[in-house]
């Protein structure tokens, strides 16, 4: 660790004794000079910025801390631990290491700027998901989703219809909502239909997983990566469609491959449950459109953060759930419905608020704080040094879809930020492409494979998946080679 600067009042005191025997000189301008002393002094204090801890015992304490926190996060399935536990942790601890070490040398509310900067950047993050879960938790209630499931099952589509028909309705919802709930609003399908053909079944899994990814990384609210990368201002809403045509080909490529291993015939036509859509569900999703429109507008026109769009769009369905809930009310008033009876109850804004992923959003919090830990360390302006300075944007961007697969597209491209490389519009495309992407080379890389692997238990499984990694590495590879054919 290096040597700590001295404190203003020592500086100060060396610096009056060292002029106070400058006799030759007029006692005024010593005087002058003195007075801005204190300020200089505040100035060196400034220039030693961050204390270098890439050498230090906390720099390789800090680095145990996340590696441990990680794999209990990949192993989260086997050893039944929720991830964010392990992450909380070790945000905690990072920054109590670093705390004790800039307070050793004399720089204490060095660390409060540091720990309050990556709370603001996570604040803004955390209610921003918050309200679009919270419209997503309202839409399932409604049975938004449950009536398109219906619409599809009682189709009698074939196995290779539903094959494209569940992939392409995943790769046009993720953009909207995220692409966790798409991917299994569409497994549901899937298994409702195809629960005789295994294979069918394995399949289908594997291209939803794909295409889910895919749709969410050419929108702004279709991953946390992309929203990271808007809400960060590095792009415009309006330049992340740019990324439609890369992303299609990253679905298009596999879908049409795996295509051919799909067995023939139809399953037999399920049957509908009735018209599970209740009152006011289309007009939520209408809501939630609207609201999105008020978070760009706020961005694009009024240069104001789109979460406070996104708060706003929370007053609306608030307005509207009081609308329900009087609604029901009446109803209540109007019909024979028993007391206690859930249509009493009517919807509760707060329970939709409550239902949302918060061992998610707690994730978040810890793999921001904990990375944001590690960048304040140095070891991220190493990394960036490195990756970005010798190897190149482009490979270093590729390599980041690689890596998502493997640890998680979020503290990677959170690691992204924070190093902030200096690249062109089409390197900084070209890595949210790739970490939106990459996640789907494994069924552990991604949000919608972990959830997948779960509902579909026994048929998709992660060797089922790294079978056809080869030909979703194809894609992959396709989709960068197309986007610098159009973007490049």
């Amino acid at each position: 660790m290096g040597a700590a600067l001295p404190t203003n009042n020592k500086l100060l005191t060396k610096a009056k004794r060292y002029f106070a025997e400058m006799t030759h000189m007029k006692p005024l301008f010593v005087s002058l000079f003195c007075l801005f002393l204190p300020t200089m002094a505040a100035a060196s204090e400034t220039m030693a910025l961050k204390l270098d801890l890439t050498d230090h015992w906390v720099g390789y304490a800090a680095i145990v801390v996340f590696v441990v926190a990680y794999v209990a996060v990949i192993l989260e399935e086997r050893i039944h631990m929720r991830k964010s536990k392990p992450v909380l942790a070790a945000a905690g601890v990072i920054w109590l290491m670093i705390a004790l070490a800039y307070n050793a040398g004399g720089l204490p509310h060095m660390v409060e700027e540091g720990i309050r900067h990556n709370f603001l950047e996570y604040t803004e993050l955390f209610f921003f998901l918050l309200v679009a879960m919270t419209y997503i938790n309202a839409m399932i209630e409604r049975g938004v989703f449950d009536e398109l499931r219906n619409w599809l099952v009682v189709r009698g589509l074939s196995y290779r219809a539903l094959f494209w028909i569940t992939g392409i309705l995943a790769f046009f919802i993720s953009p909207i909502a995220d692409n966790l709930t798409t991917a299994l609003i569409m497994c549901a399908v899937v298994m409702a239909v195809g629960k005789d053909k295994p294979k069918f079944v394995t399949l289908a899994c594997i291209n939803i997983v794909v295409s889910a990814n895919a749709g969410g990384a050419f929108s702004p609210f279709g991953d946390i990566t992309t929203l990271m990368v808007w809400q960060k201002g590095i792009l415009e809403f309006g330049t992340f469609f740019k990324l439609l045509v890369p992303s299609m080909v990253n679905f298009l490529v596999p879908a049409a491959i795996m295509h051919f291993a799909l067995p023939s015939g139809r399953p037999i036509a399920g049957t509908s449950d009735g018209n599970d859509l209740k009152f006011g569900g289309l007009i939520i999703v209408g809501l939630f459109l609207a609201t999105i429109v008020t978070a760009v507008s706020f961005h694009n026109f009024l240069h104001i953060p789109p979460v406070f769009g996104m708060m706003l769009g929370l007053a609306y369905l608030k307005f509207f759930a009081f609308y329900l809930r009087h609604q029901s009310h009446i109803d209540y008033e109007s019909t024979d419905i028993p007391p206690g009876s859930d249509e009493v109850e009517g919807f509760d804004i707060f329970d939709k608020i409550a239902k949302a992923e918060w061992d998610t959003l707690f994730f978040f919090y810890g793999v921001i704080l904990a990375v944001g830990g590690l960048g304040f360390i140095g070891y991220l302006g190493m990394a960036s040094e490195f990756i970005y300075g010798e190897l190149g944007a482009t490979t270093a961007n590729v390599l980041v879809g690689v890596m998502s697969a493997i640890v998680d597209n979020i503290p990677v491209m959170f690691a992204v930020l924070t190093m902030n490389p200096a690249m062109s519009e089409t390197q900084w495309l070209l890595v949210t492409l790739t970490a939106g992407v990459g996640g789907s080379l494994l069924s552990i890389g991604s949000a919608a494979g972990v959830a997948l692997m779960g509902q579909a238990r026994g048929h998709y499984t992660f060797f089922s998946h790294l079978k056809w990694t080869p030909v979703i590495a194809l894609g992959y590879g396709a989709s960068i080679f197309v986007h610098f054919l159009v973007n490049g």
